[in-house]
């Protein structure tokens, strides 16, 4: 097993995810088997109880672990499925060595953060290294690891020391630190490096010239590994760790490159109307964004997102601040489709209502997700089956007609790990849904969940009557998970989050039926067969997987 480092100095937040994102990517390119563990030094157990403002958002993995959104950068740039361990906290690493403690393990001794922290972290580390995480179930090669926040940080000191001290434990040749060693540093700067502060750098850093890597502003995080590769980052890790790379085409690369071109010379463009509660914070909503921005690449259009604060379309609004009420309605009416993402909490729900009302009634392509699903049905409810205070009872208890309500798993006494999370199966209860055939007209999806509240079952029937049907449904059919209208060009709502599993070449279905309705191509692509022409396809020289089977097949004339 190797192991490569990725710390950071000066502050947190400038790009060590992307860089061990992308330091895998071309290593994996290489043919090589990668796994990423991410290590956090806060105190929490986990992501879960974090407000989206704190770390942006949690992003849930199949096992139902709520984890760092950088966790999502590596499952989508090395198209890997992680677990819950690949993220370690301090608050993890201490609830293990108290529980062993309380168990008696440690025979009496006194138990401190030299040799006990130190050593726990170094066994979860090397424990972890060695499970599976491609579909194959081999043991992988290389784990890359990183270490959150920055080296001068009280709390990363733990996990300095036990770095240390596994670097002799493993043997050198098995383990490379990246930025603040004496192995490789990399530079964020908005511009490329002129050799001259290359050889400044080296020298007060104690490393060579060539182990100075610029890792400058790019146009696309797509381009970062191919950056690296230019530098010649897999050549110093050949050398530096021994690895058994060949000399031949990088097929994984060559798709990669592809696709950041065709990022950069994307003309036409469609836009998409995010409605939600925490706007003003982008890493909200990170993996939501990646999805639409790899459905909008798989169909040749530049992304143009219009975040709406919600609360911002309520009627109170345009009482105390009638410009950001009409500003806020200018954006959402001019929007190619809308998305209602998930949360939680009242505010700004009304907003979200009325903006699903607008895009019914406009028939206007929407997606709801997860809450965004929950408020459609109450819409639906108020507006056409004429139930006025029809609500969840997150937001109303006392509601006469109570369409979404709380699960049998939420403890209202207990906030962390309460929900239902993690990978869970949805059957579709008809042949003719939407949904099913962007699928690839499967019987069953599995995707991650999150939440608290489900739509009430026993309501279900007043619904499909009207023409709002619950095409998929958990494997008992007690639990409602996907949602269409009919006489809509795209009206869909999940209860799960479908982002979470979108890939850069493999976009998630819910979100590529927004893109193609948003864009006037879904019916031709369902009329084709759910293919797309020519020129909307990756070419297929890498020999990657791709959106979906008619994108693997196709050869694209833009790029042959």
């Amino acid at each position: 097993m190797k192991y490569i480092l990725v710390t950071g100095g000066v502050i947190s937040g400038i790009g060590k995810g992307i860089i061990a994102s992308s330091v895998g990517t071309i290593l994996k390119s290489c043919g090589l088997r990668v796994t990423a563990i991410k290590i956090d030094p806060y105190i929490n157990i986990d992501a879960g109880t974090f407000s989206p403002y704190e770390h942006g958002e949690v992003f849930v993995l199949d096992d139902g672990g709520e984890v760092d959104l950088d966790l999502g950068n590596y499952e989508r740039f090395l198209d890997i499925r992680l677990t819950k361990d690949n993220n370690l906290t301090t608050g993890k690493i201490y609830q293990s060595v108290i529980n062993k403690e309380r168990k008696g393990d440690y025979l009496g001794k006194t138990v401190q953060v030299v040799p006990h922290i130190t050593d726990a972290i170094q066994e979860w580390v090397m424990r972890q290294a060695r499970v599976p995480v491609d579909d194959d179930g081999v043991e992988p090669q290389i784990c890359v690891i990183e270490l959150g926040g920055t080296v001068g940080d009280i709390e990363s000191m733990p996990f300095i020391e036990a770095f240390r001290q596994f670097q002799f434990k493993v043997k050198r040749e098995n383990f490379c630190n990246i930025h603040s060693s004496e192995d490789s540093i990399m530079c964020r700067c908005s511009t490329p490096l002129e050799n001259s502060v290359k050889e400044k750098i080296s020298m007060f850093c104690h490393v060579e010239p060539e182990q100075v890597i610029c890792v400058a502003d790019v146009s696309s995080i797509y381009r970062v590994p191919l950056l690296l590769e230019n530098q010649g980052v897999v050549g110093y890790f050949c050398q530096r760790l021994d690895l058994p790379i060949e000399t031949r085409p990088r097929k994984m690369l060559t798709k990669w490159k592809e696709m950041s071109d065709r990022s950069d010379r994307l003309l036409e463009q469609c836009s998409i109307a995010l409605v939600g509660k925490y706007t003003k914070f982008t890493d909200s909503y990170a993996s939501v964004i990646k999805a639409l921005e790899h459905s909008a690449l798989a169909i040749c259009h530049k992304l143009d997102i219009k975040y709406i604060d919600s609360a911002d379309l309520e009627p109170n609004t345009l009482k105390e601040e009638p410009v950001k009420y009409h500003e806020a309605w200018q954006k959402l009416c001019s929007a190619d489709g809308i998305l209602v993402p998930g949360g939680f909490g009242v505010r700004g729900t009304e907003g979200k209502i009325h903006a699903i009302n607008w895009a019914r009634k406009q028939k206007k392509p929407f997606l709801g997700v997860c809450l965004g699903m929950q408020l459609a049905v109450c819409e639906f409810a108020r507006n056409v089956l004429e139930w006025e205070d029809a609500n969840s009872t997150e937001f109303h208890p006392e509601s006469k007609h109570p369409v979404v309500i709380d699960m049998p798993e939420h403890n209202p006494g207990q906030m962390g790990g309460t929900m239902r999370l993690g990978k869970r199966r949805t059957i579709f209860k008809t042949t003719n849904s939407i949904l099913r055939r962007l699928y690839g007209d499967a019987e069953y999806v599995d995707e991650r969940h999150r939440h608290r509240f489900e739509v009430n079952p026993e309501l279900k029937d007043h619904f499909e009557g009207k023409g709002f049907h619950f095409v998929g449904q958990d494997v008992e059919g007690e639990r409602m998970e996907v949602i269409e209208l009919d006489d809509h060009p795209y009206f869909v709502g999940v209860q799960y989050h479908p982002e979470f599993t979108s890939r850069p070449i493999k976009p998630s279905p819910p979100y590529f039926g927004l893109l193609l309705a948003s864009a006037g191509k879904l019916q031709s692509y369902l009329q084709k067969g759910c293919r797309l022409s020519p020129r909307d396809t990756y070419s297929d020289q890498s020999g990657s997987s791709t959106p979906d089977s008619e994108i693997a097949e196709s050869i694209s004339q833009e790029f042959v």
